[in-house]
């Protein structure tokens, strides 16, 4: 696979580029406040073709990936959706895998630029097995839509959103379902051929990745290589609640799950928080976290929200006083709001 090309759809006008994580796609089309009521409303549509595609093929393929990664796949129907993880033998989070089946290939999404990684190490496992694993990001694209349905027949292959859970035999270290802000969120992924992602759009507004990533912000949601560094592990996230299964066998990285999940409490955990608003600028993300003249965490996720204004997600050392005002960047305050309970 070859570096992507920016998104044909960078052309469409009022489209100004991203950066970061999402460089090739548009961070909004002019009005990123007008995009975010767009996608609560269930409109618009956005476009992540600078996601990785991966696709497996073979009988053994669900079975494979089930011995591999966190979540439970092997009895995973077609058009139904998962989200699993590719963990280090020390239980860190590697890949973030967004895996749906269409009954004859199972498609897996990823976070920019890591396809190939994925694809090399999948390939490296497969042993004896009916399995083949290609990286077909050069010839599929991602669109993300607010929408909770599964895929039906005429569709392209698309992955739900499974969050907040709870999914299956697991735990949370949130909120549970009801007292969750992401209960009534909604959505997916389409994983469409690259050449027709324009047709794909069709007559649809284009929202940009600013107005995605506020959303995703408030609903708590994590985000690999964004929330997470070498050290991340799931608990620190909740992000167990939708892409670990706590009894489905031996895997890489498992027992870590199992111990801290028993025995005892992960290390730093997950906070959202408001931000002071009133300066020019934001701070950025990475941005250290102080209590006092201590330094307790980093800044990982930052946004401007149409309605909660500046918003952020930061994860912090589990011992940080809860009901404490932290700093960022040593003068703008924060709010904490408990995510991953101390």
């Amino acid at each position: 696979m070859t570096d992507l090309a920016p998104s044909v759809l960078l052309d469409t006008r009022g489209a100004v580029p991203g950066d970061g994580p999402d460089a090739g796609v548009a961070a909004h089309y002019g009005d990123p406040v007008r995009e975010q009521r767009l996608l609560q409303e269930g409109l618009g549509v956005v476009d992540l073709s600078h996601r990785g595609v991966v696709r497996l093929r073979g009988r053994d393929r669900l079975s494979w990936l089930h011995s591999l990664t966190s979540q439970q796949l092997t009895d995973l129907a077609p058009r139904a959706s998962a989200e699993s993880l590719v963990l280090s033998p020390k239980g860190h989070v590697e890949h973030a895998l967004h895996v749906v089946d269409d009954g004859e290939q199972t498609w897996i999404t990823v976070e920019p630029g890591t396809a190939p990684q994925l694809a090399g190490w999948l390939d490296s496992m497969r042993f004896m097995l009916d399995v083949t694993v290609e990286d077909v990001t050069d010839d599929f694209a991602v669109l993300g839509e607010p929408i909770g349905r599964a895929g039906v027949d005429g569709e392209p292959p698309t992955w739900v959103d499974p969050w907040p859970g709870p999914v299956g035999d697991t735990a949370e270290y949130g909120p549970p379902t009801d007292d969750h802000p992401a209960r009534d969120r909604a959505w997916r992924e389409l994983v469409v051929p690259r050449g027709e992602l324009a047709d794909h759009v069709g007559d649809r507004d284009l929202v940009g990745t600013w107005a995605a990533e506020a959303l995703r912000v408030v609903a708590w949601r994590p985000r690999l290589g964004v929330d997470t560094d070498h050290r991340t592990i799931a608990h620190e996230l909740d992000w167990l609640r939708t892409a670990v299964h706590l009894h489905k066998g031996c895997y890489r990285g498992q027992e870590t799950i199992a111990r801290v999940h028993n025995l005892g409490r992960p290390p730093r955990r997950l906070v959202f928080l408001h931000l002071d608003g009133s300066g020019h600028l934001l701070p950025e993300a990475g941005a250290e976290i102080r209590l006092g003249e201590r330094a307790v965490g980093r800044l990982t996720s930052i946004a401007r929200h149409h309605e909660d204004g500046p918003v952020g997600l930061a994860v912090v050392k589990r011992s940080t006083d809860p009901e404490a005002t932290l700093l960022v960047t040593g003068d703008v305050t924060a709010a904490q709001t408990l995510v991953v309970a101390p």
